[in-house]
């Protein structure tokens, strides 16, 4: 196994464990779940530091999400491939969410991961959230490609469009009236706009 498959193997055991417990999580906590021994962990990672930033880099990053994505069958009906991105991207944000409340409620101020930071690399904030971005974008098109002819845009603008009104799904529970929308209704609106007959407004 490489160093990068061992650091690899290393993060996908400590999310969970982070996710619950934050900066209050242990080196052997995280070995145990691994299935390794602690000194593999600082073998992998400088220290403990290191090992929470590459935690908020896994988080962060797109290419768990992009994976999924491109599993999607294209011969699906193009509501049912965008039913299945949007339940991967809301995982994907989910997943996201948790691991850096977590690690931010408890003292954690790395530099690996969160969108708000530079990375270690020097990469500027801006510039890794929209790259993120256009690369979501990209494999959300790929899945709409296959309609081109039956759309009025083309699959990169209806593709940014849903990712607008994915990513602008802010829960509120006080009032029904803003509850946000489900998946079906996203799509809906998405594909068929809001009038019960095109043209009648």
């Amino acid at each position: 196994m490489s160093v990068e498959q061992r650091r690899a193997m290393i993060v996908a055991a400590a999310l969970p464990l982070v996710a619950e417990h934050g900066t209050a999580v242990t080196t052997s906590q995280i070995a145990r779940a691994a299935g390794i021994g602690e000194g593999t962990v600082f073998r992998a990672f400088k220290d403990k530091d290191a090992l929470l930033d590459a935690c908020l880099a896994e988080a962060a990053g797109v290419d768990h999400v992009l994976r999924e994505l491109a599993s999607i069958p294209l011969d699906e009906p193009l509501n049912a491939r965008l039913a299945e991105a949007a339940e991967a991207l809301y995982a994907h944000m989910e997943r996201m969410g948790t691991v850096l409340r977590s690690l931010y409620a408890t003292g954690h101020r790395g530099d690996g991961g969160w969108p708000g930071r530079a990375r270690a690399g020097g990469e500027p904030p801006e510039d890794g959230r929209a790259r993120s971005f256009a690369a979501l974008r990209e494999a959300v098109a790929e899945l709409i490609e296959p309609d081109r002819e039956a759309l009025r845009l083309s699959p990169e603008r209806v593709a940014a469009a849903f990712l607008g009104l994915l990513f602008s799904r802010l829960p509120s529970p006080a009032d029904p009236a803003d509850a946000p929308l489900a998946p079906e209704e996203l799509i809906s609106v998405l594909l068929h706009g809001t009038l019960t007959e095109p043209g009648s407004a």
